[in-house]
């Protein structure tokens, strides 16, 4: 396998390229290892090299190093991989059958919170495009709801799995995308991985209609960067049971940066919600690890009124209005 190709890479947010190193190397090194001891811990020995996907094998490598923007406090990868090499990570991703089909089903149960959250925002009937709408989870929570929801994806293999489940989806990006301007626009775990995010939250103002809701969910740089700070063996057990562990993401976001990006692009924010990462614990999972992970989640939530104290969070604003 070629190894990636990288490129110096700035805050996408203020534009400034002053920033300060949360982790280097050596840093990532000692979180691969300590997400592996944590997961051999709490695996069945026996669990498939396909189940550890998402767990301690991600689309993308640990960065080489992590800084923070010293205005706004972004997180990001300095060097970052080459945008073509990112894109082309999640288009030639193709798992088998039946684990999309069990992503579909665990990932539907924990969708209906957002599904929930972005209904009480529209219509009944409300048309709503998710941009990496992937196995379709999403999708058959807002159809649940009483949404007309469709889907854009790069990946072509998997959008044929979701099709065949009776969704809508077009191959390619948002901004290539061919569609009559929506209700509202939800991207959902995927935002943080975009080379341009900005161009992104662009080209979904355009799809939108007046008024429409941009829904946006990332990974908190933020929470990260805290708990980083303040190494204990809890700290470790949160950001591991939130993905956020070896950070295998380009952007880490907080509710401050994500806030000033969408609004510096004519979006009102509407609301920001905290969350946690959706259950991952399955049948390998040991029944203990299943009780520990709901109980630290659990615990995380009762902060939910600080998104910023939170691994996960969610942001929904408003379109112009037509006269705007």
């Amino acid at each position: 396998m070629r190894s990636p190709s990288y490129e110096l890479a700035h805050c996408i947010v203020c534009g400034h390229a002053e920033a300060e190193v949360v982790a280097d190397a050596d840093d990532m090194k000692r979180e691969v290892e300590a997400l592996w001891a944590f997961h051999e811990k709490r695996l069945r020995p026996d669990t498939p090299v396909t189940r550890l996907r998402d767990r301690v094998a991600f689309s993308q490598d640990p960065p080489w190093r992590l800084v923070a923007c010293r205005e706004c406090g972004l997180l990001y990868r300095n060097p970052a991989e080459r945008a073509f090499e990112v894109e082309s990570i999640y288009e030639r991703d193709c798992p088998a059958r039946e684990l999309l089909q069990s992503l579909h089903d665990t990932q539907h149960r924990s969708y209906k919170a957002q599904a929930r959250r972005l209904r009480r925002l529209l219509s009944r009937g409300a048309t709503v495009l998710e941009v990496g709408s992937y196995v379709g989870a999403f999708l058959s929570a807002a159809r649940a709801q009483g949404l007309n929801a469709s889907g854009v994806d790069i990946n072509p293999a998997v959008n044929k799995f979701t099709r065949s489940l009776g969704f809508q989806v077009r191959d390619g990006e948002l901004a290539s995308a061919d569609v009559e301007p929506v209700d509202a626009i939800a991207i959902w775990n995927t935002f943080d991985q975009l080379h341009d995010p900005r161009g992104a939250v662009v080209a979904a103002r355009a799809r939108l209609k007046p008024g429409g809701v941009l829904a946006l969910r990332v990974p908190n740089g933020g929470y990260y960067r805290s708990m980083r700070e303040n190494p204990t063996a809890r700290a470790t057990t949160n950001l591991a049971l939130n993905n956020l562990l070896t950070f295998p993401y380009r952007w880490g976001f907080t509710p401050h940066a994500l806030l000033a990006l969408v609004e510096a692009v004519g979006f009102k924010t509407i609301k920001v919600v905290g969350d946690v990462l959706v259950p991952t614990a399955d049948e390998w999972t040991r029944p203990w690890a299943r009780v520990e992970e709901r109980l630290m989640k659990a615990a995380l939530r009762l902060r939910r009124r600080s998104a910023g104290r939170l691994p996960w969070f969610e942001l929904y604003a408003a379109a112009p209005a037509a006269d705007a």
